[in-house]
């Protein structure tokens, strides 16, 4: 049986060692939200169709937000959907949802929900899917239509 000495050596943190200090871990997500998973514990999460933007409140107060709030609201000067909030910060969907309606209650961001009744209508859809197909492709020739 080897003996290994201290725990740092075996972890290769031994003194002068070349290599540099390694990154912190990521910060859980339920840390971030202090494990609450809507921001009031009783409404139904954002969709992640949500567009939101930062009002000039929230503009004003931006050096006062840390952390994530503060990359929320400043990314939010252009408006954008929860998804995409989320895609662009790297941050976990559910995160961006209950720190984007704490900053809506604080005045910093403006939440714009989608009209559930038309995102549910068919021919929306349908539109949708036609005004797609009609995009010329890189070859500029038009997608299949069936």
């Amino acid at each position: 049986m080897a003996v290994v000495g201290p725990p740092h050596e075996a972890a290769g943190e031994a003194e002068g060692s070349p290599e540099p200090p390694r990154r912190a871990p990521a910060i859980r997500p339920f840390l971030l939200t202090t494990g609450r998973v809507s921001a009031d514990g009783g409404t139904l999460p954002m969709p992640v169709e949500t567009q939101i933007v930062s009002t000039s409140a929230g503009l004003l107060a931006l050096h006062s937000l840390t952390f994530e709030r503060h990359d929320i609201v400043a990314a939010c000067r252009r408006p954008q959907s929860v998804a995409e909030l989320a895609a662009e910060l790297r941050l976990h969907l559910n995160v961006v949802r209950v720190l984007a309606e704490d900053l809506r209650t604080a005045g910093h961001l403006a939440v714009h929900r989608p009209n559930a009744a038309i995102a549910q209508d068919l021919s929306v859809l349908r539109r949708v899917i036609d005004g797609l197909r009609a995009v010329p492709d890189s070859r500029d020739t038009l997608r299949d239509t069936s």
